[in-house]
């Protein structure tokens, strides 16, 4: 293992403290993101801590954008052992008010951009017997109200990497799927939603979660040392989880009635 990382969205919250934790390893990066201020500001952090690598702008709805890094990751690293697709984007709104436009949006980052990930970045990985770290959400999973197409994208990295699972074991190319719920960071910069309640409530999770992006990333690196496929950073997402396989009911009962609370929290003009 020659301990060469490739991760999307490392410009800031969760894929920079990911960087981080690794850089103290002394792995080399692969650090992309739309945000190149962002990027250089962790790629500084990252040699503070004793790691070392380049930056490459990636926007990941672009394919061509992901097999220019993939390249430059052949040529700079020499290929890659690992890849951490995080680059995500949050949203909300009940689906009655959420365009079709949202839901494209919504897709084309959280999902396809995984997707397009492991498609450029496989070869390097059957080459390498390297690993796949997929950074989904407890959404994918618990599906919340008033937010769908987030769950959705979400559901489908899940579904991804159960598919990858199966079909790279015969590769040694091991995968990982990763959980979280709410936890402080800035993923409410890029998010888009019909109302600024919407922005406001999901604001509220944010600042209320006891654990930081650092501690997820520390989570992270323990569960992929010991081969967990689903890594739940959350206790309470853990306990969602168990609830959800035991007894889906209670769940989808407790989640109408957030649905509700949601609705006259935010229309209090209507209905």
């Amino acid at each position: 293992m020659q301990n060469r990382m490739m991760i999307t969205g490392a410009g800031s919250g969760l894929g920079r403290e990911i960087a981080l934790r690794w850089a103290r390893a002394g792995w080399q990066l692969a650090l992309s993101d739309v945000n190149e201020t962002g990027l250089k500001e962790t790629l500084a952090l990252v040699r503070a801590a004793g790691g070392d690598g380049f930056t490459q702008r990636c926007d990941v709805r672009d394919y061509s954008q992901l097999t220019a890094l993939a390249q430059a990751c052949e040529e700079r690293l020499g290929g890659v052992d690992v890849i951490v697709n995080n680059a995500g984007v949050a949203s909300g709104g009940f689906f009655a008010e959420l365009s079709l436009e949202d839901w494209d949006w919504q897709i084309a980052i959280n999902l396809m951009g995984v997707v397009k990930g492991c498609k450029a970045f496989l070869p390097q990985l059957q080459r390498s017997k390297g690993r796949i770290i997929n950074i989904a959400s407890m959404a994918a999973l618990m599906q919340g109200p008033a937010m769908s197409n987030y769950n959705v994208a979400k559901a489908g990295v899940v579904a991804l990497s159960e598919s990858l699972l199966v079909e790279l074991r015969q590769q040694e190319v091991a995968v990982h799927v990763v959980c979280p719920s709410f936890f402080q960071t800035n993923l409410l910069d890029s998010f888009r939603g019909p109302t600024p309640t919407m922005k406001a409530q999901v604001g509220k999770l944010l600042e209320s979660s006891p654990i930081s992006a650092g501690d997820i990333a520390e989570y992270i690196y323990q569960k992929v040392a010991q081969g967990e496929f689903m890594i739940l950073p959350h206790e309470q997402g853990r306990m969602a989880w168990q609830l959800k396989q035991h007894n889906p009911q209670a769940l989808y009962d407790e989640m109408t009635s957030m649905a509700e609370k949601m609705r006259a929290k935010g229309k209090p003009t209507q209905d």
